[in-house]
This record gives C-alpha cells, structure tokens and sequence, in this order.
C-alpha cells in the first residue's frame, strides 16, 4: 500500500501540525504492509525533516511542493497541484495533516483528513474577521469532500458531531496524535543567558484560545505575593500568531519582560531540556484538540497544571492539575501553581496509546476499510453507505443546535 502525506502549512519552524505529519509517517513505516510513503513539503519546511531521521530506506520519498509562503498559493497548491502531483505518484490514499481545499473529483484514490480541532467555529476570535469566513469555508469543504475524517482525539470527534450533519461525522474515526519519548535531549541550555535559575514551561502558539496572557498575569501575580522563588522565570515556547503583539505589550505594562522568555524555532531534543528541567508545565487553554505538550510532559515526568477542559481531561487524567476557567481564574491558577510547585517530582509516565506502534495498526486499518474491494463489502448500514450518503448531503447552514457560550454568529452545521 502506497500513503502519501501532505505537510505544506504556514510555518518553516515545527508546529502541532508539522509534528503530527511527522509522527504519522514514522507510524506508517513501522508497517510492512506500507511499501511506500510520499511526504510532501513546503519550501521552507524542508530543513525540519530529513530522510534519514525515519531509518526507512528507499520506502519514503520527500517531494517539495512549488509554492510561496502566502496562504492563497498554498491553497491553490492543494486545490490544482495535489491532485496532479498524486496522479504522477500514484498512491493508494493521499492522507492531509489538516483541512485544505480539495478537488474530490480530480482524485484517483482515496483521500483522508487529520481533524484537529474545530476552532474556526469553537473560537473565530483565533483568526480574525473577514479571515475566519475563508477557514470555515474550506474546513466545511474538505470535510465534505474527503473518504473518511481522522479525528486526533474524541474531543473533536465530539466536537465533529456537534458541528457537522449526520453523514459527515458517520465518516469518522479517532485516531490519537502520536506521541512517544524523545530519545534525545540536548545537553546545552537552549534558554538565552540561563544561569540554573527555575523556570515554569509553557508550550504553545501565541493565540487566543492558548491564554497565555492570563498565564503571565498569574505569574505576576505569584511573583507580587512573593509565592515564587524570586529567580523564577517563565518560558513560552511556540511561534509567533495573532497574540504576539498583545503580549509582548503586556509584559512592558506589568514591568516583568526580563522574567518571561519568548522562545520560538527549538529543536525536539531542546523543546525536551526543557520539559526535563522545568519546574511545571502550564497550560491554560479556553480550547484544544488533544493537548501535545501535556502529553509530551507526561512522558517527561513533569508536573502539570492545565485548564479544565475534555482535551486536557482525556489527555492527563488524574495526572495533571486542573484549574476552572472563568471568575477568578487568575487567582485559581496562581494558587494551582504555587501548590503544585509544593509537591514531589514526578515520574515520566508511559503512554502505550499513543505510541506508533498502536497507532500505526489503526493508520492500516482506516485506509484497509477505504480501499475499493472493502468498501464493496460494507453492509447498508457501514461505511460504503455513509460515504454514499456524504457525497450526496448539501452543504447548509441554520439546522438547530446548541450555541457555543457567548457568541451569536455560532449557529449552523459545517
């Protein structure tokens, strides 16, 4: 079975995204029944993957997709040069990392979306007005368009049936990110000027729904009430987004810009120093999809407080300490903090779920149900049917739902 796995998005530095494509193709390679994985990439994501980091040998090629860093010729990459490229290389499935334009008509095999959140409804905020009209747009789309839809967790499976009619999520499945120990941790500090002073971790895109300014207003808040060793610092690592600018005018306002580190472009084996030498993981998310950093600092022993949200909760399990949103939550993370700064260390913990070789079984299995010959087998009531029924189902707006808290413009299926 040939897979081909698309990869092309926005940044030339490693994302969630980036890293899901990565971790699914080293699934894939596990499988002998694979014979063959085409990994594409942009342009300027060709310096975070290399052939020889997946010990595959002639099984995987890695093709360079022609396109600029703007998001129109990235989707018109995916709209008219995916279905071209795929016709050349002839896969068997043609797997997206996460929802583009697609041309269903222009493919020859099958093709699959990674899902991995529904923010363009659950948080518009995220994107800005007119941008998140085109997002939801094109998440509705490819939702329609594509064979099956590979939730990342059953959070955004919920959120799948929340959102989309009957046919659409009837074509999807969970299947959980990859994520396993990093066997390799730097031996230098990738923390500028560090001198061995603590640090809190939080790893994530500067966006609305990660909250770090209510995160760097407990840290001030910590540091005002003299609850935290007086050399602590915080560390946020992820690349810059529509929050940059606003946080960075925050650190200036609370006089505290010397404490916070902003850090971005880290390598796995310096994102893991990091998680091994933090004092705690802080996540404080209104929303997400799965939750990779808490995952990743479970597997490094980290101490964890993280919002109270499914994501979290189905990621962490009794092994994180959550804090409610909402009234007082400055206060309520500030608090979650100092006490877990109070307990023992941890101990990493083993996350077989989650691993490539469970996951790679289910990788198998999903494109196996795909292929022509067991899609004739499906009953009335399987997936041929459901597919069937996707491919007919129109695309509309207005069906009754439940509305998202707080805004007015959330009504209507994708």
């Amino acid at each position: 079975m040939k897979i081909m796995v698309t990869a092309p998005s926005f940044s030339s530095e490693i994302s969630g995204i980036q890293r899901q494509a990565f971790n699914m193709v080293r699934c894939l390679l596990r499988r002998p029944e694979i014979s063959r994985v085409d990994l594409v990439v942009a342009p300027w994501q060709t310096k975070l993957v290399q052939p020889a980091d997946y010990c595959a040998g002639d099984r995987l090629a890695i093709h360079v997709a022609p396109m600029d860093p703007s998001s129109l010729s990235r989707n018109l990459w995916y709209y008219r040069g995916l279905p071209k490229l795929a016709a050349r290389l002839q896969p068997d499935v043609v797997h997206l990392s996460y929802p583009v334009p697609l041309k269903r008509a222009s493919f020859g095999c099958v093709t699959v979306v990674t899902l991995h959140d529904l923010y363009p409804y659950e948080i518009p905020a995220n994107f800005g007005f007119p941008q998140v009209i085109f997002n939801r747009l094109i998440l509705r789309q490819c939702l329609k368009n594509v064979d099956a839809i590979a939730c990342v967790s059953e959070t955004t499976l919920r959120r799948l049936r929340q959102y989309a009619p009957l046919p659409r999520w009837r074509k999807a499945i969970r299947i959980y990110n990859c994520v396993e120990p990093e066997p390799v941790c730097a031996t230098h500090s990738p923390l500028p000027g560090w001198r061995g002073e603590p640090f809190l971790l939080s790893v994530a895109q500067h966006r609305i729904n990660k909250n770090i300014a209510l995160l760097i207003r407990a840290f001030y808040l910590l540091h005002l009430r003299s609850e935290l060793h007086p050399a602590m610092k915080l560390v946020v690592v992820g690349i810059g987004g529509p929050e940059t600018r606003r946080i960075q005018q925050l650190l200036l306002q609370l006089g505290i810009e010397r404490n916070v580190l902003l850090l971005r472009g880290l390598s796995d084996p310096e994102l893991q120093w990091c998680y091994s030498r933090c004092e705690a993981l802080v996540a404080p998310s209104k929303t997400e999809g799965f939750g990779l950093p808490v995952a990743e600092g479970l597997l490094a022993g980290c101490r964890i407080v993280c919002s109270d949200i499914s994501a979290f909760r189905e990621v962490g399990g009794p092994h994180c300490r959550f804090v409610a949103l909402g009234s007082e939550e400055e206060d309520r993370l500030a608090t979650a903090i100092r006490e877990t700064l109070q307990e023992p260390p941890r101990q990493p913990l083993s996350l077989p779920h989650l691993s490539t070789d469970v996951l790679a079984k289910q990788y198998l299995r999903l494109y196996s149900s795909l292929t022509p010959t067991n899609l004739s087998l499906q009953n009335t009531e399987g997936l041929a049917s459901s597919l069937a029924a996707a491919a007919k189902q129109p695309f509309y707006e207005g069906a009754s739902q439940s509305r998202p808290r707080g805004r007015s413009d959330q009504r209507g299926y994708i």
